[in-house]
């Protein structure tokens, strides 16, 4: 089980005089710190998949990198299995598997070098990654790319190794941040099917997007993140319940929820 709670982050503003006004008028904004993140908790069990949704500029990369171990939170907790990961960084990016915004791969190493390396960082004999990289290019159909260099990749090509390079090590936990944002239909249909697999394998995964669509197919829980905070915490039935089964308009709802409200739909 992991459970996340109390997150907040807090970043110094290089030059308050240069935000624009809508900026100025974030509520997070106090002085020359701007208070990404201010108070968010949730959770997710074995086998299920947790939707992060929330408008631009609310607070979901930042929560997703504070997950990972990418980001030290200023307070709160991520328990991962009982275990305390941001007290035990080196043990959490072991039990975590985590595909940011940024592919980030290395542009003049094959896909498959780029995979391998990542095995080889968290020890994995060569024969263990090999027979990964194998069972991975089938399930993201990329054996017809794998021993190109990545610098001539399109996105959707990227995006499957990173996703690839994040899982390698057969992760407790996958962090995926918007995984699907710019592929087109097909190598969005193949993400999906993968995150299925990881569902079904009894991976939890959660997921950040803006896709509704995905959401509905495939998660068991929503969050939803505005201003920092969590407003909306509970089952994918409970989310749709909200506006009678209509997605966009239960997530515009919780973003209107007075403080009495919100008490009662964070389920935490």
């Amino acid at each position: 089980m992991i459970e996340i709670s109390g997150l907040a982050k807090r970043f110094e503003v290089e030059n308050p005089k240069k935000l624009s006004e809508q900026e100025k008028k974030d509520p997070r904004l106090k002085g020359r710190y701007f208070q990404s993140v201010r108070d968010v908790s949730f959770s997710c069990e074995k086998g299920q998949v947790l939707g992060l949704l929330g408008p631009n500029g609310a607070g979901k990369t930042t929560t997703l990198r504070m997950l990972s171990t990418a980001l030290r939170p200023d307070s709160g907790k991520v328990i991962i299995d009982g275990e305390d990961v941001l007290a035990n960084p080196n043990i959490a990016r072991k039990k975590i598997g985590f595909l940011s915004s940024s592919t980030g791969l290395y542009g003049r190493l094959s896909g498959r070098e780029n995979i391998s390396y990542f095995g080889e960082l968290h020890g994995l004999s060569k024969a263990i990654i090999n027979a990964r990289i194998e069972e991975m290019a089938d399930l993201l159909d990329m054996q017809h790319f794998l021993d190109r260099r990545a610098e001539n990749f399109s996105s959707g090509m990227k995006q499957k190794v990173s996703i690839a390079r994040a899982v390698i090590h057969d992760p407790a936990l996958v962090v995926l941040d918007e995984p699907t944002t710019g592929l087109d239909i097909m190598a969005t249909s193949t993400v999906m099917e993968f995150i299925q697999r990881l569902k079904d394998k009894g991976t939890p995964v959660i997921f950040s997007t803006h896709h509704l669509d995905e959401v509905q197919a495939l998660c068991d829980k929503v969050t939803v993140i505005n201003q920092g905070e969590t407003v909306f915490n509970d089952s994918l039935e409970a989310f749709s319940a909200l506006s009678g089964g209509h997605m966009h308009q239960s997530f515009l709802k919780t973003l209107s929820l007075d403080v009495e409200e919100k008490s009662n739909v964070v389920n935490l």
